[in-house]
């Protein structure tokens, strides 16, 4: 039954320990059960049995290399999962003053990776400057590349079989993912993956160690200006 698997995860997802190890991994990286140790504070041999609860529940992949053993978030999904429980965490029951949404920290709410794409006001400008030129359409879930938009895309470098069809592929190609800080979209799907690894991969954007945020290089801000007019990031 549904309900009893809603209530497996819910029991995974609550346990601290588990919790702090689930975030680690919302950057889309695999890390060592070592490691994933030090981010939940707790003994590798606690941690060892939490990470194979949750490889056996599907909400992890474990793959071997040589003596490690290197975890990542099973899927898209369990990324989305965790997006939503963050954002309704934020949510006070009764505030007296408008909450504070999202991450406190200034540099996450201004770029930061969900999974494997881009959020934050990053994420949001992008959505924003694609649907406002035509190129991208989201509504109700849903996304839509235009033609303009594809071109626009391979005219930024975004390598070709990136922004295919991808029939062989369960997942959409192009989808809103409601951003835990901003309460607007940003790009998900695998055309926000394809966008978030070109901004790496160029250098347009990097990792802060130790966190998910994304720091905007100078070349970034000037690509952001030219391409996307984006001026105030």
């Amino acid at each position: 039954m549904y309900t009893n698997r809603i209530a497996e995860i819910g029991l995974l997802v609550g346990e601290p320990a588990r919790a702090a190890m689930l975030m680690a991994l919302m950057d889309g990286r695999a890390l060592t059960a070592g490691e994933l140790a030090g981010a939940a504070g707790v003994t590798p041999q606690s941690a060892s049995a939490h990470l194979d609860r949750l490889v056996e529940a599907g909400m992890l992949a474990m793959e071997r290399q040589g003596r490690h053993r290197y975890h990542r978030l099973a899927s898209p999904e369990v990324a989305r999962l965790l997006e939503t429980v963050m954002q309704v965490a934020t949510l006070a029951p009764a505030p007296a003053r408008r909450p504070v949404t999202g991450p406190r920290d200034a540099a996450m709410r201004r770029a930061r990776t969900c999974y494997d794409h881009m959020a934050g006001a990053l994420g949001v400008a992008l959505a924003d400057a694609l649907q406002a030129n035509g190129h991208v359409e989201l509504d109700d879930g849903v996304g839509l590349v235009t033609p303009a938009g594809l071109d626009f895309l391979h005219g930024l470098g975004l390598p070709a079989d990136s922004l295919s069809a991808g029939r062989g592929s369960a997942r959409p190609f192009c989808k809103p993912c409601l951003d835990w800080s901003e309460r607007r979209p940003h790009l998900a799907g695998r055309l926000g993956a394809a966008l978030c690894s070109h901004f790496l991969d160029t250098h347009l954007v990097r990792r802060v160690g130790g966190s998910r945020a994304l720091e905007i290089t100078p070349a970034g801000q000037a690509f952001l200006r030219d391409r996307f007019d984006i001026r105030t990031l």
